[in-house]
């Protein structure tokens, strides 16, 4: 289990697809693979300061991967979390000069 908000919440995910949700209050983020929806919601309401409506998880397979005629390895797993904001909530101010 992870201990700080900062140990869950391990980077935004910057793509084309999650910036358009941005209009919506839709954040996408990177998340450690043990922690669970309240622990994602708590995270993010006490790094950016924010209410939280829902989270949705995903679990994201790791890309298989080589380096010409070496053996086939992997990406390591991991979780995606998109969390959506309150209408009352203010926004994330990180993600805003990016759309």
């Amino acid at each position: 289990m992870a201990s700080t908000a900062y140990d869950i919440i391990r980077r935004p995910i910057i793509s084309e697809r999650s910036m358009a949700q941005t209009e919506m209050r839709r954040y996408t983020f990177e998340v450690d693979r043990s922690a669970n929806k309240i622990e994602i919601a708590k995270a993010v309401e006490e790094i950016f300061g924010v209410k939280v409506a829902k989270v949705n998880t995903l679990n994201m397979q790791g890309k298989a991967k080589r380096m010409g005629n070496r053996p086939e390895g992997r990406r390591p797993h991991w979780k995606k979390a998109m969390v959506t904001l309150t209408p009352d909530s203010k926004t994330i101010e990180f993600f805003e000069g990016m759309v």
